[in-house]
């Protein structure tokens, strides 16, 4: 009986519930309007306080609320999770009010969102790129900021994802080898340019052990007036990664190559 009276209270309250905010969908008040969708903001019912804010949106255009909306809505559509829609509005906010009161708040905000949305990195990487571009202008502009440490360490995060979509290419391009071509010197070049561009990423030594073991491959495969040098190329590669890495985890693999190539090195010569 206490259950059924409990479940009775509650379809009440949720019909009420339901009906006043019919009632406040079809008002013309829209003072009424804005201080329900903020209410509702407040106690996290956002898809409310969405619907509201929308509909009042034009009527405050062009005045001092009329930023507060916009954040409010950015701010509403991150906590639905729908983070594109977030980037929009900040983005409009941006464009409209170089100088408002949530301007650097929106700028952070909007680097903020791509970086939640940036996909696994076996993915198309769009995303990370304008996270990466946006949490770097927002460091340019407010280097003073009290989240610039903050910024700084997704910026580095972001650069060991990009790192890593590359170490992605460089390892696929050495395990096709000399499939269709010389994919060992593909390896090179993808990794070569990862550590150009990315000279502190957490992958650098990974970046090297491919840069190394398809340099080596590529000088096995090589044709005999070619095999001198790249032999020599790859020893140099070797004792490089030693030298920045001697208790490195791709220690044994190095050594493996140098041994083997120091004692095939005499035989190149004499042909």
């Amino acid at each position: 009986m206490k259950k059924s009276v409990f479940a009775i209270v509650i379809s009440l309250l949720l019909f009420t519930s339901c009906s006043e905010y019919q009632k406040l969908l079809k008002s013309t008040d829209p003072e009424l309007k804005y201080d329900k969708a903020v209410e509702y903001y407040v106690a996290k019912k956002y898809d409310k306080a969405i619907s509201l804010f929308d509909d009042v949106s034009t009527y405050y255009r062009n005045t001092d609320r009329a930023e507060l909306i916009i954040n409010y809505l950015a701010k509403a559509h991150i906590e639905r999770k729908d983070y594109y829609t977030a980037t929009e509005y900040y983005k409009t906010y941006v464009r409209a009010y170089p100088r408002g009161r949530f301007t650097q708040e929106a700028k952070y905000m909007l680097a903020y969102c791509y970086y939640l949305d940036t996909p696994d990195v076996r993915l198309d990487q769009t995303a990370t790129v304008q996270a990466l571009t946006a949490f770097q202008e927002y460091v340019d502009l407010y280097p003073n900021a009290d989240n610039k440490d903050e910024a700084n360490k997704y910026i580095q995060e972001l650069n060991d994802k990009l790192a890593e979509k590359e170490l992605l290419n460089a390892k696929l391009y050495y395990d096709l080898g000399t499939y269709l071509g010389n994919n060992y010197l593909s390896a090179v070049i993808t990794a070569e340019n990862a550590l150009k561009k990315y000279p502190s990423t957490k992958h650098r030594e990974e970046l090297m052990i491919v840069i190394l073991k398809s340099k080596y491959q590529e000088s096995l495969y090589s044709k005999e007036d070619m095999r001198a040098d790249r032999y020599q190329s790859t020893i140099d590669e070797a004792y490089t990664y030693k030298n920045e890495y001697p208790t490195g985890k791709f220690v044994k693999q190095a050594d493996d190559i140098l041994k083997h190539l120091q004692r095939i090195m005499p035989e190149v010569s004499e042909d």
